[in-house]
């Protein structure tokens, strides 16, 4: 079955895509899932929105995840908050860690990423997590509530949900906010980062990003901006701490992590942690 999926874009702006044959059209009770083949191979959509393709997924997932676990001082615990694929677990683990907690609210749709995504969790590997034995750990719930009963000691907190909007009925959105981050920050360990998929660098569709750069860096000491250069989506990594020459500390450690990625080098990093000038301007108070 063939079908046409409209992605909205900004105001007056959608994305048409074309959906060979669709795999999975489901509602779970808390979005729209279709699973199909595109020209970008096996796809994600979410309420008409692309969250993954057999593509570009590892440099989304390597653009948010990466990052962060080189500013981290360590790599040992790991809450990820959303990323139904449970990519980022696995690069989690394989740069190291020794424990993930995977909070996702919608058990449908991890399941469905499991079984219809050639990326991600396998089947066996899910029902593995949902078990709790092995290095990560699958939990069902809303992640505001998993903040208040989980113990501090985290050294990565990863937020990767569906990106922001002004929809008052997005119960997500709350998770975007200042008092979540706040929450988030508070169970870190010493040298622990938060980082949050930010929205769009480009300027007709970079309200959520500047919403996001406002809140990290009145909350964290260190924030570090990372602007995929092979994809269209940017990223926040916040330290409570300050921390001298953050993105040398990245590089430095790039060419020993547990992890080699394979969108990311030293270059990358240099280039691509330069907040959109828009951004900087506006934060820096500068006409």
């Amino acid at each position: 079955m063939s079908t046409q999926i409209v992605e909205p874009l900004g105001p007056g702006l959608t994305r048409v895509w074309d959906v060979s044959d669709v795999v999975l059209d489901t509602h779970t009770g808390y979005q729209h899932v279709v699973v199909g083949r595109t020209t970008q191979g096996v796809s994600l959509f979410c309420d008409d929105e692309r969250q993954s393709t057999e593509a570009s997924q590892l440099v989304y997932h390597e653009a948010l995840l990466v990052p962060a676990m080189l500013l981290a001082d360590q790599v040992r615990r790991v809450l990820v908050i959303g990323s139904s694929e449970g990519v980022v677990s696995q690069l989690a683990v394989a740069e190291g860690a020794e424990l993930v907690d995977h909070v996702d609210i919608d058990d449908v749709t991890v399941r469905a990423c499991a079984e219809h995504l050639p990326y991600g969790y396998s089947p066996a590997e899910l029902a593995e997590a949902e078990r709790g034995e092995g290095r990560i750990r699958v939990h069902y719930r809303d992640g505001w509530e998993f903040l208040a009963e989980a113990t501090p000691g985290y050294d990565v907190v990863v937020i990767d949900l569906p990106d922001e909007n002004s929809d008052p009925a997005a119960q997500h959105n709350r998770l975007y906010g200042k008092e979540f981050l706040r929450r988030c920050a508070g169970l870190l360990a010493p040298g622990g980062v938060v980082v949050c998929q930010a929205g769009c660098p480009t300027l007709w569709r970079n309200d959520t990003l500047i919403g996001a750069w406002d809140r990290f860096t009145d909350l964290f000491g260190t924030v570090v901006y990372f602007g995929s250069d092979e994809h269209e989506w940017a990223f926040l990594t916040g330290r409570p701490d300050q921390v001298e020459d953050p993105v040398g500390r990245m590089v430095e450690r790039l060419g020993r992590a547990g992890y080699r990625p394979a969108s990311i080098d030293a270059d990358t990093l240099r280039a691509s942690t330069v907040p959109p000038y828009s951004v900087r301007v506006r934060a820096d108070g500068r006409p």
